[in-house]
């Protein structure tokens, strides 16, 4: 059942950015900074945990997770470290999601050319 709700959940997470795109003309760049504040501010008010929970991979694997990795790990670290543990937990969490993506940003660009 975890697969199902996990399916629809990212799915509705998915049908909501196509609308973004196709309805409100936005770009992508707008879009996905959108995620990403959404995500954190779910995070804030104690959702985005729940939805983790019942969603699993679902709510996980799209941007939001990002947003709220970003406040999580901030928040953590902040009540522990003050002002400099904010910026230690952003990247505490999230480093391995973001060397990633810069890794394989990096192997596909040496594989593939733009047209253009």
């Amino acid at each position: 059942m975890i697969f199902l709700y996990a399916f629809i959940i990212g799915g509705l997470i998915c049908v909501v950015g196509q609308l973004l795109l196709d309805v409100c003309k936005l770009t992508p760049a707008h879009i996905t900074v959108s995620f990403v504040v959404l995500g954190a501010l779910l995070d804030a008010f104690g959702i985005y945990d729940k939805l983790i929970d019942f969603a699993g991979g679902g709510a996980t694997v799209p941007i939001t997770s990002f947003g709220h990795s970003l406040l999580h790990g901030a928040m953590s670290e902040g009540h522990q470290h003050g002002y400099l543990g904010i910026a230690m937990g952003i990247f505490k969490l999230t480093s391995a999601g973001i060397t990633s993506a810069i890794l394989f940003g990096f192997l596909v660009a040496l594989i593939f050319r733009p047209k253009g």
